[in-house]
């Protein structure tokens, strides 16, 4: 399967090509402005020490993407989600939680209206 060819940066100035939305350097000062200054304070308590820990030992036992799984797919997890958000009352038990790979991650946040949602989101069919 061919690759989308690499984009500049959005960091103002920046001319290093990415795959992403930024470079490796501008996605870590990215996430650091958007813990900083946009994230609700509650919910910097709820992904503290203790999430991070949670999420270790879950991704450990759950090493692959459960939906790519569903779909005979083997792509590793690289994040942990909330089945049910922990601002609508779930909670770090295992029940709650699904290790996905980080398109899939983004695609179900997208679709609960969560951080990355996009104008006009229609997932595609599938994956």
């Amino acid at each position: 399967m061919p690759y989308r060819p690499k984009r500049p940066c959005s960091h103002p100035g920046c001319p290093k090509l990415t795959s992403g939305r930024f470079c490796e350097e501008h996605a870590k000062q990215e996430e650091k402005r958007y813990e900083k200054y946009d994230r609700d304070p509650a919910m910097k308590k709820r992904y503290g020490k203790s999430w991070k820990q949670i999420r270790d030992r879950y991704i450990t036992i759950h090493p692959l993407c459960e939906q790519c799984q569903k779909l005979g797919q083997v792509i590793p997890a690289t994040e942990v989600h909330h089945i049910k958000p922990l601002s609508q009352g779930g909670g770090n038990d295992f029940s709650n939680l699904m290790s996905l790979c980080t398109s899939c991650h983004s695609e179900i946040t997208a679709r609960e209206g969560g951080r990355w949602k996009r104008r006009n989101y229609n997932p595609p069919g599938g994956h």
